[in-house]
């Protein structure tokens, strides 16, 4: 048999707690992150996978040259899974009261990351690896600021940070594959 956790007083002031705002849906009182700020960063964290889904398409559909075909499927699969946690950051904003905001105006500016054009296949991993780097530090930053305040938004922050690291890795991997892509080359002026 389960032992009670709660008194029933305590069970009486749960109830209470959970009664007030109850239009709030999962926002309890006891939720402890100051909403708004986090709000601010979940609309930046949309900005940036939105950049890197539109940067991650094009190059899927611009990419050229011997190896193209297979990193180009692997362009689509990226651009598909940022497009997951566009969905995911999108449906944690609502749930915490708040509008995604999905505007192209000033898409770039509240983003991270920088929507840039390239031509050749090893630019195009280049930038792509420049964004998940960033992206990489925005939700270490963020997962951080938010410490145990907001336990739901930090687990969901890990498992897009899991998935950017990993589109790092791979990244990285590709430019191996070009000789030309050396260290000097990736510094952008």
């Amino acid at each position: 048999m389960m032992k009670t956790i709660h008194s029933n007083n305590e069970s009486e002031h749960l109830r209470d707690q959970a009664i007030i705002n109850l239009e709030q849906g999962a926002l309890t009182p006891g939720y402890s992150a100051n909403v708004a700020e986090v709000i601010y960063y979940l609309n930046e964290s949309l900005a940036t996978e939105l950049v890197c889904v539109l940067r991650y398409r094009t190059n899927y559909f611009m990419a050229r040259g011997i190896h193209a075909k297979g990193i180009a499927q692997e362009f689509l699969i990226h651009a598909s899974e940022e497009l997951l946690h566009v969905d995911m950051l999108a449906s944690r904003i609502v749930q915490l009261g708040g509008e995604p905001d999905f505007s192209p105006d000033g898409l770039n500016n509240r983003s991270h990351v920088e929507y840039t054009a390239v031509i050749s296949l090893v630019d195009m991993i280049r930038e792509n690896l420049i964004a998940e780097r960033i992206a990489i530090d925005s939700y270490r930053d963020f997962i951080h600021y938010l410490k145990e305040n907001d336990p739901t938004t930090s687990r969901m922050l890990k498992e897009i940070l899991a998935m950017e690291e990993a589109h790092a890795d791979e990244l990285a991997d590709w430019l191996e594959d070009f000789p030309t892509a050396t260290v000097s080359e990736l510094v952008i002026n």
